[in-house]
């Protein structure tokens, strides 16, 4: 080999196949992943380190591309480049980076959203929220963990940003054998919540004691559209968080919003973000299990004139879909039941086990149950910075419905 010479991808990285009847289509085709019972996990590939980097093979022995390899995950490689020859460093990163920074960019005037949606941005398993000069990284996979200092110097290189802090907690860690810890790796800490200007209101976002990332940028398209039916009205927002839906719809005109959640600091920094928004005056909370508050709420008669409820996911994955369904019914037949006369009911799941189609049928039966009917008139997803990968469903996971309901 002479000094110009670099040695080729196979030499350069060890080499894990597809077994014979595994779907190498799908792989050339787009879909990112490969399960356990999909590759050849002979001695050599079942002792490469969690994150190890590998030249995917079809069974007859043709490049895919380059993955990473973590024996011990159900999805056992994630494919990071269709060029088996990439070499994955800062670099790379940058260019990944640039290429989803330009789209947020013109989408929002203002440095506030998801700048990477994992597999739809290109970097499986990575989630990074950017909170003006604050960026929120959440390496969910074990590659991402390996390669953390590359991601960060290119994210600074790429966004200016002057603190970066590391949420490594959450379920999709657990899964890749991950610890779970919340650090800041470049600049300081934010001294207090970061104000997010976001539908005409004001947002506060905890990003090391709150909830994922500190606030939740996939609602805002929803958010913008509820706030369009709350001019005027009473407005109840169940499993509010920092105000999710509230604030909206305050700002769209709303005569008062009442916020519900099980979290107080949550339901503080949503009062914080009514008053800094000017309307603290219209907004109150009630702190309890959402399902005992609907309850309570019916048998004092409450009535609203805008519904919301945006719940955890009850169907995280798919052996607890038919339970996720049976919540999800539960929770439109107690909201129904609050809805005034010809009013509004707007319910969301998160739950990527749950389709649109499932969802949407659990929404009308509960809506059925609680003795009312309703057009549909809003169908909502994620915003445009949580772009889906059309070959991975579970990227498009955010669901939205909008009902309006008889007199």
């Amino acid at each position: 080999m002479t000094e110009t010479d670099t040695p080729s991808a196979a030499a350069r990285y060890p080499i894990v196949r597809l077994r014979p009847k595994a779907e190498a289509r799908a792989i050339r085709h787009g879909f990112p992943w490969v399960y356990a019972d999909e590759l050849v996990l002979d001695r050599r590939t079942s002792a490469l380190a969690p994150g190890a980097l590998a030249v995917l093979e079809d069974a007859e022995r043709r490049p895919l591309g380059l993955v990473t390899v973590n024996p011990a995950s159900k999805i056992v490689a994630r494919m990071l480049d269709r060029d088996p020859e990439a070499e994955i460093g800062q670099d790379w990163f940058a260019a990944r980076l640039n290429r989803a920074l330009a789209m947020r960019a013109r989408l929002y005037p203002e440095p506030f959203y998801r700048l990477v949606h994992a597999e739809a941005d290109g970097l499986p398993g990575v989630v990074i929220d950017r909170f003006g000069d604050v960026a929120v990284v959440q390496p969910n996979a074990a590659w991402a963990e390996a390669h953390l200092a590359d991601l960060v110097a290119a994210l600074v290189q790429v966004t200016g940003v002057t603190a970066v802090i590391k949420n490594g907690a959450g379920r999709a860690r657990g899964l890749e054998g991950l610890a779970e810890e919340i650090v800041t790796v470049l600049g300081e800490t934010p001294a207090a919540p970061i104000p997010v200007p976001m539908n005409g209101a004001t947002y506060l976002a905890d990003l090391t004691g709150g909830q994922k990332t500190g606030l939740f940028y996939d609602q805002r398209e929803n958010h913008a559209f509820a706030a369009r039916l709350a001019r005027g009205a009473r407005v109840l927002d169940m499993f509010s968080h920092v105000g999710g839906f509230a604030l909206a719809a305050l700002a769209g005109g709303a005569e008062s919003a009442l916020a519900v959640d099980g979290s107080a600091p949550a339901l503080a920094l949503a009062t914080d973000g009514a008053k800094a928004s000017g309307f603290g005056d219209r907004f109150a909370t009630r702190q309890g299990d959402a399902f005992q508050v609907l309850e309570a709420l019916g048998v004092e008669g409450a009535q609203f004139d805008l519904v919301i409820c945006d719940p955890p996911a009850f169907a995280p994955a798919k052996p607890a879909l038919e339970a996720g369904l049976r919540a999800y019914e539960r929770v439109a037949r107690l909201a129904a039941l609050l809805v005034a006369p010809g009013g509004y009911l707007v319910l969301c799941s998160c739950s990527h086990a749950a389709d649109i189609s499932a969802f949407r049928n659990a929404s009308a039966r509960g809506i059925g149950r609680g003795g009312r009917r309703g057009q549909l008139i809003y169908t909502g997803f994620a915003g445009p910075d949580h772009p889906m990968l059309p070959q991975l469903a579970e990227s498009g996971y955010l669901k939205a419905l909008a009902f309006r309901l008889d007199g």
